[in-house]
């Protein structure tokens, strides 16, 4: 319509006024007329200025002409509509055995809420070692649930990738939509948003400085996390994007590292330096359900409307009920404020189903994570029913003490050696709380300490004692030395 004005406007206006020759720069033929009976006229230095003004504030008229147009008639100009958007997840258990039963209850519970809230199964990726449903141990096989009397969370749930293709590699394949990587493995598929759709991940696992932990293929660190999700907003792979985490030090996985400016919100269960917790113990399974931070945001959306609670709100209720570790939120504060059911749903809210009633309330019995395995026995203990039953215990409990200690000695050994000087490597062995500088040389010790002493996808409390090389990294102790001393000692 503005076209056409302007069209209007030159033609009724700007002809009546004048004719003008075919080279507009000869200004001594400008005719001053009416287009019926123009006659060629030469004219003065005087009447060319007047034509010069005449014309600029015929030109004015037009423009403010164009501006004051009706806003209304804006609509007959098409206009390419955005392309609608769609939701992407991707759901991660790190963890395998009996005794991590939780890590994938939780999964299993998070892909039912992503289910209900209508987002299709081909644009949900599900990474689990699928070694619990089917467990001897499990007293209901095929049934897994994620609190006490819980309904079944695992029927219906996509085996995507599982066993020995849970890897951190494969992993940040599915997350970047690396298709032809991923060929030939599990179910193939991986995340393929684009620049219009929204990505929710939830990833639970034990944790240690700067890495989380995955059954096969070693440590997910941050750094390569991070610079992950950097290239994935550099491409256009979503929108915005939402990440929680359930591990211990899981804070350390975005602090300081993850850029707020590239529509990223994270949360995670714990600070970089703390436990995260286990929650519910389940008498007849003897093991935990799931963990604190993972049920109090799932059992959250469970029962509101995602379609009506923010992110911010649901971030509110999950880090008071977590009270037993400090909940974190990282990156794009401005995303807190969207509806839960843009990430945890689809993006145009339908209602496929309204929320559940509103959870019995039943005891959490809360235990830092690293202090499972202990927890577990003492049940099984307490719950033993004859001698030979509790001897049993009593000897899988003297086992796992005994781990402990080894791996305590061990870390101890090489960081002696590793500095050669006693007060020094005191104060390593002391101090828990140092920050991640030297990411190179920490990421190398880690995967030399996985692969020559200790596989840390078994061996979860040897996480604990990472720190360490975390400090011996600061400390600016030579990575050959800190390896060396690995050859001498594992």
């Amino acid at each position: 319509c503005k076209h056409y004005v302007t069209y209007l406007w030159e033609t009724v206006i700007l002809r009546s006024l004048t004719c003008l020759p075919r080279d507009w720069t000869h200004w001594s033929k400008v005719h001053f007329c009416h287009p019926s009976s123009c006659i060629g006229r030469t004219f003065s230095p005087v009447l060319r200025h007047l034509y010069s003004t005449m014309r600029f504030l015929v030109i004015l008229s037009l423009f403010g002409a164009v501006l004051a147009f009706p806003a209304d008639y804006e609509e007959a100009i098409p206009v390419a509509e955005p392309e609608p958007g769609v939701n992407w997840a991707l759901l991660v258990a790190g963890s395998t055995g009996w005794g991590n039963y939780r890590h994938q209850a939780d999964v299993c519970h998070a892909y039912q809420i992503l289910h209900k809230n209508g987002i299709p199964d081909e644009r949900i990726v599900v990474m689990m070692e699928d070694d619990i449903a089917h467990n001897l141990r499990n007293p209901t096989k095929g049934i897994v649930i994620n609190r006490p009397d819980g309904d079944d969370v695992y029927h219906g749930v996509p085996k995507d990738y599982t066993h020995f293709h849970v890897t951190p590699k494969n992993f940040l394949r599915v997350l970047r939509g690396d298709r032809e990587g991923m060929a030939g493995l599990g179910s193939g598929k991986v995340l393929g948003s684009g620049p219009n759709d929204n990505v929710f991940v939830y990833y639970t696992d034990h944790g240690a400085p700067g890495i989380v932990a995955m059954p096969h293929g070693g440590m997910l660190h941050a750094d390569d996390l991070v610079s992950t999700l950097m290239e994935m907003h550099k491409e256009n792979r979503f929108k915005k994007l939402v990440f929680y985490l359930e591990s211990c030090e899981s804070g350390s996985m975005f602090d300081k590292i993850l850029p707020d400016n590239i529509n990223i919100f994270a949360t995670t269960a714990a600070n970089g330096k703390e436990s995260s917790y286990a929650c519910y113990m389940d008498k007849t399974r003897k093991t935990f359900l799931g963990d604190l931070y993972s049920v109090n945001w799932m059992e959250d959306s469970d029962v509101e409307n995602v379609h009506k609670e923010s992110l911010q709100q649901q971030f509110e209720k999950v880090k008071m009920l977590t009270n037993r570790s400090h909940v974190q939120e990282y990156g794009d504060m401005n995303i807190k404020n969207d509806i839960i059911g843009q990430y945890q749903g689809t993006v145009n809210f339908p209602e496929y189903s309204a929320p559940l009633p509103p959870y019995p309330k039943v005891p959490h019995d809360a235990v830092p994570a690293p202090d499972v395995p202990l927890a577990i026995l003492n049940h099984r203990l307490e719950a033993a029913q004859t001698e030979e039953e509790r001897q049993t215990v009593l000897a899988e409990l003297k086992e796992e003490l005994n781990l402990r200690t080894t791996i305590k000695q061990t870390m101890k050994d090489i960081v002696s050696m590793a500095t050669d000087d006693a007060d020094r490597a005191a104060d390593i062995l002391v101090n828990h709380h140092r920050d991640i500088i030297a990411r190179p040389c920490y990421k190398a010790a880690v995967d030399y300490f996985h692969e020559k002493c200790y596989d840390l996808s078994q061996y979860d409390h040897a996480l604990r004692h990472l720190y360490a090389l975390v400090n011996l990294c600061e400390e600016q102790v030579p990575l050959d030395r800190i390896t060396s001393a690995m050859d001498s000692v594992c």
